[in-house]
This record gives C-alpha cells, structure tokens and sequence, in this order.
C-alpha cells in the first residue's frame, strides 16, 4: 500500500471531468466565433433555463447508475405528472399549491412503485422501469385521450418557468442549483453516498459488508420519481402547457448528460460535478448549432459517437479491471476514455465549424451574378422558418417555395425545428432564433397554447412573427399565412365524398394527430357540411395517424374489418393518405374510396390504380414561397391592409391579420400528372 497523497486533480475530478471541462470550453470558444449573440450572458443564462428539466432529470439518474441501475420512466413520470397537475388544477378546481402537491405525490407514488419492484421481488431495473415507462405514459394518454391540452395557467404560476430574477437571471435555475447541491451531498459529503459506490462495484461484497442494499436503491428511486414530478411542473410553466407528450425522450437525453460526465453504466463510478458537465456540453452544442445556423441534427450525430464511445470503453475499461485488479491502471483508463471523449467533442465542433464556413460560401451567387440588395442597408434581413416536422415531404415541398422567395426578396432564410412532431422542441428552437436576433420569424405551429408565448416574447423583443399552415393565437404573430380556409378545405373535402357516395353512406376520416388545430378545424367544418347538406352520411370512425405512413395503414386497416360498410376513408394527413390507399388496396375493397389533403407525388401511383379518387390540397410551394414573402415585406414595412403584392404570385387578399393563399385545388386522374410536387 502506498501513503502518497494523491493529486489535487484527481481528489477534486475523480473521473477525469477536467477534461470535458476542457472540451467544453473549447467548445464555448468556437461557438463564439461562429454563432450570433453566442457568448452573451443572455444566451448563457437561456442555455441554462433550457437545461433545467433535463438537468434534474440526470442528476436523479446520477446515484441510480453508479449503483448499476437504470431509470427509463422519468420521462413518463414527468408526462403523467404533468397531465395530473393540469387536470387537477383546470377540471378539479384544486389551486396551482394544491394540484403541484398533488403531483409530486404522484411522482413519490411512481417511484416508490420502481422501488419495490426492482428490490423486494429482485427484478432487473431495465425490465421493471422500461415496463412503468410505457404504463405511465399510457395513463397520461388516457386521461387526455391523446388529445387534450391543458393550457391557459396563472402568470404567477407561469413566472417559474418564464420569468427571470432582475430581468437576467430565469426563476427556474435556483430550483437546478438547489437539486446540484442536494445530490452533492448525497453523493459525496455522506455515508450514504459513499455506499452507493460500493454498491455499484459489487452488490454482493456490500451485502456482506453489513450495507443495507435494498434500502439504498429504493431510495434512489424514490427521489427518482419525485425529481421527475418537480421536472413536470418546471415543464408545464416553461411552455404553459399541460399534455402527455410532456418528457418524452428526455429519459435517453439524460442518460447521455450522465453517461457523458463519466458515469460508468455498469456502476461504481460517477460524479456530481461530470453529470453537470455532461449536461452543459450538449445543452451549449444545441444552442451554438441554432446560432450558427446550422441544422440541429448535428446534436445528435456528435453526442451519438460520444456516447457510444464511452460505453464502449467503459467496457473496456472494466475488463481490464476484472482481469488485472490494479486501481492506477483503471485511472488511466478514466483518463484516457474522457481524452478520447474530448477530442471527440472537439472534432465534432470543428465540423460545425467548417460546415459553416462551407454553407457561407454556398450562399454566394454563382457566376458573379448579384442578388437583389437586401431590404436593410449594410446587413440581409434574416428570416427563420419552422415546419413542423422536417422529414414530411409536405413541408420539404413548401422549402422549394421558400427558397425561391428568399432568393427574390434578397433575404437569408434558416429552415430549421424538430424532426418529429414536438411543441416542446419548437419552443427551444424559437428561443435560439430570439437569442441570435433574427428578423422575422415563420412557424408551422404544432400546438398553439405551447408555442404562442414564446412568439409573443419574439414580437416584445422586435422581431416580425408569421404563422403558416397552422396558426397560434392572434395575439401571438403579425400575419398568419392561410394556405386556404378551414371552411373551405372542409366544405371540399366533404362535397367531394358526397359526390363519390351519392349523398349517403358510412365514411371514416384519418387526421394527424389530435391536437393538430389546423386538422381539428378543418374536421369542425366537415361536420357542419354533413348535418347541414348531406344527412345521408354517416361519420363512424375518427382516428389518427400522428402524420405517418405506417399508422395510417394500421388505422385503415382496423377500419376496414371494425365497419365494413365504410365506403370512403377521408385521410387529412400528406403522409397519410399513401398509407391509407395501400390498406384498401391490400384488402382488395373496391367499393372503398380514399380521398384526402397530400401531395401529388406521393399520390400518383395509387390515383392512377384508382384506389384515391381525389387529393385536396393547394400549391405547397406557393404556401412558403408566400410565407417568406410576407415575411420579408413585414420587416420592410411594405404591407397592406387589405392585400399584399407577393412577387410572382400577384396580389393577395389579406383579411385582418390572414393571409389568404387562395381556394383549394382538387387533383384527379385527369389533371395530377401535370404536377411535380
């Protein structure tokens, strides 16, 4: 045995967390460089508003993983807790102190039930919480019905997660700071803490050392569960919105802030202090992504690789420490690991970096021909558009349209938001585009209540707010660009079934997901038509599709066998309307119709086979070639109160604060092959 004293470092950083300190400051410093209003205190404390709900979530997993546990149901806690509060609060009439009680009991509940699970009948903590992980989150579905959003909570409440403390400083990190010195001293000023690290090196030797095993973990898990709870309530008055969707993903996210700060995933090490550091590290690489301009996936291809990485060499690393039992060697393992890890961190900021470099460069005209001068002299005019899913074909139509806009209005266009459906997501990509002082802002909205406070602190700060295809509250945005109306898309999607039916008969509809305002109103209007002028029609089924394939096609299905005397499937979903034709054409149901709102392309095969009768939609690219043109006469101030003169597109009506795109468009056999999108 050796009496040496060991190195300030390694008795302040155990793990080596120095070192992705170290890649985090670099990261800090390119992100400076390359990223508008990066290195602001503004955007420093934004980051760590931002990182509150997830921060809480990965300092409760922090003790459970250096146990050698896992916790995959915080983020299905946070979502049922989260539908509680606000059920409780808005339909049970309990005050915001009583109903915020109320769910952090469920929480203790949630993670009491883990507990007992995981140490009085000895199952695997994989098992037990990946099974409470889909049956909470079905709970909280089942409450709103996958559909219901509570909204329209107290200012008081809502300054927890909205407001700041001297006009800089967000409410909400004092309850982060409290959690980080609370899981401290846990973890590394008490007995408690100093056995859980025995525990996570071998359960067994810490049985037979008197340590009360079973006690320890469900005392993680108890805290695990009620975290997750005070994680819900700091969500519901960030985004002002209650809904069952709330946390989803955010377990994975936080397993990787604290697999990242140098948490083994097979127990025995980890720290306070690396957790936090994990956290900061992808908090600041989605935020620097969003200011730099740069698409937002980049997130997930660095701190992927990262991941992998570290548990693959944690792997390693205690392999060696089976075969070989030496103390120093599997510290330089530590070391060696979060040194990979830094260059890896590193080198993934390098090619942001030269992604941007090379982006910059791509948007210079070609062959020395000038776009037209920017609006503003001296600086474009920079104009930030969000869909609200990336990967539908639907919205990648409307970025041809808005590109060409863009080019024509001499403006700099950023199209960026989730890949998925995901309010949440739009909020922080929306807050990015706040901090980096963009000039006007477009967003396909995905759910009005969550979003529209956030664009009403865009327009507080001058920034030009536009709605397009889906719309926020008024107050919340200058225009909102109306591909067609409600009642007209809903009037021709039901004059067009009743043709096909004859005026009666059994019809279901497929939509997106529930709470889709644009689709729910569209379907408001369809049940109007019916009782008003086709009687004869019966609507037997609603179901939705959450704007994929596959579900559609399921939907349908289930359709097809439950009412069987359905003859027209009404989808209102791009990607859905495919799915939807597939189903009927493998049942072999040719007395079924299917029309629906899609895009040509995605169409054409099964228009031609006859399976899809008809697609109502409007032009997808005049839709953003539109929306990018308002935009850019919002910021110049070139508007008109009852029109707006849109480029190629001519006048265009305005009414109030709409902007009227136009009549939708029926397309059949007769007329789909002479379009391309």
């Amino acid at each position: 045995m050796r009496n040496e004293r060991r190195p300030w470092r390694e008795v302040c950083f155990p793990n080596g967390e120095w070192v992705l300190g170290l890649a985090l400051a670099v990261e800090l410093a390119i992100f400076a460089a390359i990223g508008e209003n990066f290195f602001t205190w503004a955007n420093f404390f934004e980051v760590v508003r931002l990182s509150v709900e997830l921060g809480l979530l990965a300092l409760a997993l922090t003790p459970i993983m250096i146990t050698g546990g896992i916790d995959l149901s915080v983020g299905s806690i946070m979502g049922l807790s989260a539908v509680v509060f606000g059920a409780l609060w808005r339909d049970g009439g309990l005050p915001i102190p009583a109903a915020a009680g109320a769910a952090l009991l469920l929480g203790c509940l949630a993670g009491l039930l883990n507990a007992v699970l995981i140490t009085r009948l000895n199952l695997p903590p994989l098992i037990v919480t990946l099974g409470s992980l889909s049956l909470f989150r079905g709970i909280a579905e089942g409450i709103t019905k996958g559909a219901e959003n509570y909204s329209g909570f107290p200012a008081g409440f809502l300054r927890l997660g909205q407001g700041y403390l001297g006009g800089v400083v967000p409410v909400q990190l004092s309850v982060l700071l409290v959690a980080i010195a609370a899981y401290w001293v846990l973890l590394h000023r008490s007995g408690i803490g100093r056995t859980l690290y025995v525990v996570g090196f071998s359960p067994g030797g810490a049985r037979y050392a008197g340590i009360p095993v079973q006690r320890r973990v469900a005392l993680l898990y108890f805290l695990s569960g009620v975290v997750a709870s005070v994680a819900a309530i700091i969500y519901v008055a960030h985004l002002g919105q209650a809904k069952s969707d709330a946390g989803t993903g955010y377990e994975l996210a936080a397993i990787t802030a604290v697999v990242l700060g140098g948490t083994s995933v097979f127990g025995g090490r980890g720290t306070v202090w690396g957790t936090v550091l994990g956290l900061f590290a992808i908090s600041v690489l989605q935020n620097g992504l969003r200011l730099a301009a740069l698409p937002s996936e980049m997130t997930g291809v660095v701190t992927g690789v990262v991941l992998v990485m570290t548990i693959g060499l944690g792997r390693l690393r205690g392999r060696g420490q089976r075969n070989e039992a030496i103390i120093d060697e599997a510290d330089a393992m530590k070391n060696s690991q979060l040194a990979i890890l830094c260059c890896t961190v590193v080198g993934g900021a390098l090619i942001v970096a030269g992604t941007n470099i090379w982006l910059v460069r791509s948007l210079r005209p070609a062959d020395g021909v000038l776009t037209k001068p920017a609006a503003k002299p001296g600086k474009r005019p920079v104009v930030a558009m969000m869909p609200k899913s990336k990967g539908d074909p639907y919205f990648i139509s409307c970025r041809a349209g808005a590109e060409e806009a863009a080019r024509e209005a001499g403006v700099d266009l950023i199209w960026d938001g989730p890949t998925g459906l995901d309010a949440a997501k739009q909020n922080e990509v929306v807050e990015g585009w706040i901090t980096r002082g963009v000039d006007a802002i477009a967003v396909s909205v995905e759910n009005s209540a969550g979003i529209s406070t956030v664009l009403r602190k865009a327009r507080a700060r001058g920034i030009k707010v536009v709605t397009w295809d889906a719309d926020s509250a008024e107050d919340a945005r200058d225009y909102f660009i109306n591909q067609a109306t409600p009642e007209g898309i809903g009037f021709t999607l039901v004059d067009e079934g009743a043709r096909l039916l004859g005026g009666k008969g059994e019809f279901a509809i497929i939509t997106g997901p529930l709470s889709a305002a644009n689709q729910n109103a569209w379907m408001e209007f369809m049940r109007k038509r019916v009782a008003e002028k086709y009687p004869g029609m019966k609507l037997v089924a609603m179901r939705p599709s959450d704007d994929d394939r596959d579900k559609a096609f399921a939907e349908t299905q289930t359709i097809l066998k439950v009412h069987p005397k359905a003859r027209l499937i009404v989808t209102i979903s791009a990607p859905a309307v495919p799915g939807s034709a597939e189903a009927v054409q493998q049942a072999g149901r040719k007395d079924v119709f299917v029309i629906g709102l899609s895009l040509p392309n995605l169409c054409k095969r099964y228009v031609h086979d006859d399976v899809v009768q008809a697609v109502v939609l409007w032009n997808t690219k005049d839709l953003g070639y539109l929306t990018v043109t308002a935009a850019a006469l919002l910021v110049e101030g070139r508007t008109g109160k009852d029109s707006l003169q849109a480029g190629r597109l001519g006048t265009v009506e305005v009414r109030g604060t709409q902007v009227i795109l136009g009549k939708p468009f029926i397309f059949n056999k007769a007329n789909i092959d002479q379009y391309d999108f």
